[in-house]
C-alpha cells in the first residue's frame, strides 16, 4: 500500500495534519484533496482534539495545484460542479471545533496558500514563499483567499498578488499581518506544536466563543466571495481568452486576447 497523500496523527489533544507529497512540493492533486477532505471529515467528530497543527513534509508546505491536473477532469462533471464539489470540501475548515494552526516553509502556492488562510493562525519559517499564479494560467484565485487577504492587508495588497502573481516572503508576509509570526525553518513544527498546546490547555468552551466572534465577523465575507469566485472562474474557463491562452502557449506564441 503507497504512503497515504494527507497523514494525520495525534499528539495528546493535538491533531498533526501532514501534507505527504514531498517529491512534489507537496503538490495537490484530486486524489490528494480527497484525503484531505476526508482528514477534516474525521476531526470534526473528534471531541478530543483541541487544536490542529497542519504542515508539510519536506521542503514545502505546497507548491499549490499539481500542474498536470490544471483543466484536467477525470470524469464527465461540469466545470461549476467541479469547482463547487472542491469549495464543499474547503469549506470543512470553517466547521472544525478546533481552531487550526498552519506551518508555512518553502512553497505557499494558489489554492493551498489560499486554503491556509482560510485558518487561524499562520506560521511562516523563514523560507516560506507565498504566491497566487493563477492570473499567469488564465484563471482567477477560486478559493476565498483573496477575502482573507483584503482583510488582513487591504485592497492593495490581495490586488498586488493576485494581478501580478509576484512572490510574498516570510518577512513581508508577517509586516502585513498574513503570518502571526517568522521562525527559523528548523523550530517551525515544534513552535507550531507548542502554540497548539498552549491552546488546548485554555478553556475549550472559552476558544469555542472566542472562534465563534471573529468567525461572525470574518466568514460571511469569504463564503460569498468563494459563491461569486465559484461563477466567475466557470465564465473564466469558457471564455475566448482562456482558449486563446491555451493555444498560444501550444503553438508557443504570443496570445491575442478580445476581452471576452
Amino acid at each position: 500500500m503507497s504512503d497515504p497523500l494527507i497523514k494525520l496523527d495525534y499528539d495528546g489533544p493535538v491533531a498533526i495534519l501532514s501534507n505527504n507529497r514531498p517529491g512534489k512540493h507537496n503538490a495537490a492533486n484530486d486524489e490528494m484533496d480527497q484525503q484531505l477532505f476526508a482528514a477534516l471529515d474525521e476531526l470534526r467528530t473528534r471531541d478530543d482534539v483541541r487544536a490542529v497543527v497542519w504542515r508539510g513534509e519536506g521542503k514545502s508546505f505546497s507548491s499549490g495545484r499539481d500542474t498536470t491536473q490544471l483543466g484536467v477532469r477525470t470524469e464527465d462533471v461540469s466545470n461549476l460542479d467541479f469547482i463547487e464539489r472542491g469549495h464543499a470540501g474547503t469549506q470543512g475548515f470553517f466547521a472544525l471545533e478546533a481552531p487550526i494552526l498552519v506551518a508555512l516553509k518553502g512553497w505557499v502556492i494558489g489554492g493551498s496558500f489560499e486554503r491556509a488562510l482560510l485558518c487561524d493562525l499562520r506560521v511562516a519559517g523563514e523560507s516560506a514563499r507565498m504566491r497566487l499564479p493563477e492570473i499567469l494560467h488564465g484563471v482567477v484565485p477560486d478559493s476565498g483567499g483573496t477575502a482573507r487577504l483584503f482583510q488582513m492587508a487591504g485592497h492593495g495588497i490581495a490586488a498586488d498578488l493576485a494581478l501580478t502573481g509576484r512572490i510574498l516572503d516570510a518577512e513581508e508576509a508577517l509586516r502585513h499581518g498574513v503570518v502571526s509570526r517568522v521562525v527559523p525553518d528548523d523550530q517551525l513544527d515544534e513552535t507550531c506544536l507548542e502554540m497548539a498546546h498552549a491552546i488546548a490547555r485554555h478553556s475549550a468552551f472559552a476558544v469555542k466563543m472566542f472562534r465563534r466572534t471573529l468567525a461572525r465577523m470574518a466568514d460571511p465575507l469569504v463564503l460569498a466571495s468563494i459563491q461569486e469566485e465559484a461563477i466567475t472562474q466557470t465564465l473564466v474557463q469558457a471564455s475566448d481568452d482562456y482558449a486563446e491562452m491555451k493555444a498560444a502557449r501550444a503553438e508557443e506564441r504570443e496570445p491575442v486576447y478580445r476581452r471576452r
